[in-house]
């Protein structure tokens, strides 16, 4: 079994356990915040479902029918659980603001607090592993269930706060005012992942950073081409793809045109991790005036 799926199974187990304790407590002190939290929590069980299942999508090796590979099925499921938080953010801010106009009290403000703390210490441990492997395996999936939890984090002591402030001041409708806050900060959330998930599936460019590593492991052999162009670049789940045209002298051979385009494919994987190059071999006789072609041939 590979680091992303441990880590996904590891993610669906601290999941489930704090769902049950987070509406047992919820529904026995009336908490319509720690309530929220628990729903919050649904959503990241299913997200860690979704990314549990697409991570072991994701690493089949490309087949005839997905010859690029199913790294896009990472993307469809960051996709999915952004939507997923966006519904689950809805419906809390509802159920908070008819809280307001009807609140209710709260009973063992004490256990509440408790278990919003250990909510958040064991999501900080869990968010932090699934970090860790994201960011090896360059998993959007993971990265995704990762920033779930650690929203979580977040909105957990948010709410374990808000318990606090509530036992101190006996002010019930903080309870309320503190889940649209939390609701809030994970529509924040939802946002950002759906930005960043769905870009790929558009085929959106490389990042200015990747394309500059690109641009400068081919500026290391111009004395030996004379330019290149058509450069395009996209990324489909964690593989970074690159191709672009290059063009020779004249006079160069095939083999000596192959062996730096070798060349350079093999220096840009050494800077890109996960990346894939196609380089098409031009001659210049047939696009351009033959001017950087007598340079070339001058340096040569």
């Amino acid at each position: 079994m590979n680091a992303k799926v441990k880590v996904a199974r590891l993610s669906l187990l601290s999941n489930s356990t704090l769902i049950v304790l987070k509406l047992f407590v919820g529904l026995a002190t009336g908490s319509v915040s720690i309530i929220s939290e628990a729903i919050h929590s649904t959503m990241d069980l299913l997200a860690a479902i979704i990314a549990f299942f697409s991570v072991r999508i994701s690493d089949k090796p490309a087949d005839e029918a997905h010859p690029y590979g199913h790294g896009k099925v990472e993307n469809i499921s960051g996709v999915i659980e952004a939507l997923l938080i966006l519904v689950a953010s809805i419906w809390i801010i509802v159920e908070a603001i008819k809280k307001i106009f009807n609140p209710g009290e709260i009973e063992s403000v004490g256990l509440g607090f408790i278990v919003m703390f250990i909510s958040s210490a064991v999501n900080l441990i869990v968010s932090k592993k699934l970090y860790k492997v994201a960011k090896q395996e360059d998993s959007i999936a993971l990265e995704a269930d990762a920033l779930h939890l650690k929203a979580d984090v977040y909105t957990s002591l948010g709410v374990g706060l808000g318990l606090f402030l509530i036992w101190v001041t006996n002010l019930n409708y903080l309870d309320p005012i503190v889940a649209i806050l939390v609701a809030i900060f994970i529509l924040k959330e939802a946002f950002e992942l759906l930005i960043s998930a769905f870009n790929p599936l558009l085929d959106i460019k490389l990042s200015d950073e990747e394309i500059e590593i690109i641009k400068n492991n081919i500026n290391k052999y111009s004395s030996v081409f004379c330019n290149y162009h058509k450069l395009k670049t996209r990324k489909s789940g964690r593989i970074r793809y690159a191709e672009l045209h290059l063009v020779f002298p004249e006079d160069k051979s095939i083999k000596d045109a192959h062996d730096i385009c070798n060349k350079i494919e093999h220096d840009i994987k050494q800077d890109l991790n996960y990346s894939e190059i196609m380089i098409h071999l031009e001659s210049c006789e047939k696009i351009c005036t033959c001017d950087e072609c007598k340079i070339s041939l001058q340096l040569n």
